[in-house]
């Protein structure tokens, strides 16, 4: 059964902005392939941080509602954490 979750991704202030397209396609495809829906996507922009990560003080923050069965979800957190591009990320499941 697929549940509604939200992913905020912060990236890294390195990641140049062509490059954050890619790196979104990227992670909607994993979303898709496994039988999830984005809804919809949110790109903040570059923001700074209330603290420093990696001694960086700024990053491009992408706000992502989706809908995917819980398994996928953990299998995506555990993608997300090996991308270097990705300083911090967050998934909460959200009310239906």
């Amino acid at each position: 059964m697929q549940r509604p979750y939200e992913l905020m991704l912060v990236l890294s202030p390195g990641v140049q902005d062509e490059a954050v397209t890619p790196l979104l396609d990227r992670v909607n495809k994993f979303i898709t392939d496994r039988g999830g829906t984005v809804e919809t996507q949110d790109h903040w922009g570059r923001r700074k941080m209330a603290y420093p990560i990696n001694r960086h003080l700024e990053g491009n923050y992408v706000l992502t509602h989706f809908q995917l069965e819980q398994p996928a979800v953990a299998e995506l957190e555990a993608t997300l954490r090996l991308n270097e591009e990705i300083l911090r990320h967050l998934v909460v499941r959200r009310d239906a």
